[in-house]
């Protein structure tokens, strides 16, 4: 197979910085679209993956999945897309296309499990998939996503990774008008589903321990924001949600929050601590409650989430910064010091 050489940036290690590299892609098959990027969300995922926190990183390490960009080129049977076209690449790149899971459109779920963006086996060449902090990426046109032309596009990326890790669960759990829906964690995650929930035209009240967060919960557009460490404020919310989404990736009491949930109400756990949380058999038991995850979505349902945010307006609220700025990002991520979600001008790479 033909490949080229494009720039990318990367790690060696996982203790090493990010820095410049070169990378080979594939030159398009007869379903390929190529994809110049123009701009990569900077996903939590990256940074446990390039760091091998995960403990299954192959180096060297490309991270980026929430990609949006410019086709260039096509392959010769590509119906869907054509030279010019805006387009978004999200965590995955393909699937076995063969099991249950992927015939009903949700390859997130694969059996043989899919292929991820970056590092995942890439069964053209042989090597590891590499991500979106890069010049350039060639995926298969049924694994390429439209995007609405009223959205800003550097806006736009984080809703490939941050919009359908929210919108999957809030639509499974037929979230919308009459139900009370509680958003746990003001991050990445949390800040698009308030924007998601309310509007599919939920009640939405959002849970977070910062004082700093709570007038920006309201911009955001939530009817109530409780400080967690406050128990009278959460006893307000004692058995009366019928869904809770958890965003919270560190460790953190569920029980709290599964006791805020009515008869039959479900929280769905989108975070990804470390460490596993303890569940009281009380805390599900006498209400009939659920406690349930969920990952991202198949690719129909995110290009139904693109659409969806084409029709409301909703984009992530982002940090824009050079490629040359990753590290130091990485370290404010840690520290939870961004709103919401940085973006990477992918035309600093060039530089």
């Amino acid at each position: 197979m033909k490949t080229k050489e494009v720039k990318a940036f990367g790690t060696q290690a996982a203790d090493a910085d990010l820095g410049q590299m070169n990378i080979q892609r594939r030159t398009p098959t007869p379903h390929d679209v190529e994809i110049e990027i123009l701009y990569c969300g900077v996903c939590h995922s990256d940074l446990h993956t390039a760091r091998n926190e995960w403990h299954g990183t192959i180096y060297p390490c490309v991270p980026g999945h929430e990609i949006v960009g410019r086709i260039v080129n096509v392959g010769s049977h590509v119906k869907k897309f054509k030279v010019g076209d805006s387009a978004a690449v999200g965590c995955m790149v393909d699937s076995c296309r063969e099991c249950q899971y992927c015939k009903e459109g949700l390859e997130q779920y694969c059996e043989q499990g899919n292929i991820q963006t970056y590092n995942s086996p890439d069964k053209h060449l042989g090597t590891q998939t590499y991500g979106g902090y890069s010049e350039s990426v060639v995926v298969h046109e049924d694994f390429v996503l439209r995007v609405p032309e009223n959205l800003d596009l550097a806006a736009t990326a984080p809703l490939l990774c941050a919009g359908i890790t929210t919108y999957s669960p809030l639509k499974h759990w037929n979230v919308g008008a009459g139900k009370k829906v509680g958003i746990v964690g003001l991050g990445g995650l949390g800040h698009m589903g308030v924007k998601l929930a309310k509007a599919m035209g939920a009640e939405v009240i959002v849970f977070t321990t910062s004082t700093s967060k709570v007038e920006d919960a309201k911009r955001l557009g939530a009817d109530d924001v409780v400080l967690s460490k406050d128990p009278d404020q959460m006893n307000r919310y004692a058995g009366k949600l019928h869904f809770v989404l958890d965003a919270v990736s560190a460790k953190h009491d569920i029980n709290e929050y599964l006791n805020l949930l009515r008869v039959d109400g479900s929280l769905a756990l989108v975070g990804a601590p470390e460490h596993p949380l303890p569940v009281a058999a009380f805390s599900l038991i006498p209400m009939r409650r659920s406690f349930a995850g969920s990952m991202i979505g198949g690719i129909p349902e995110t290009q139904e989430m693109l659409d969806f945010c084409g029709r409301h307006n909703i984009v992530s609220d982002i940090e824009m910064i050079g490629i040359q700025q990753i590290n130091e990002a990485y370290d404010r991520l840690l520290k939870g010091d961004v709103k919401y979600r940085f973006v990477i001008d992918m035309a600093s790479l060039k530089k």
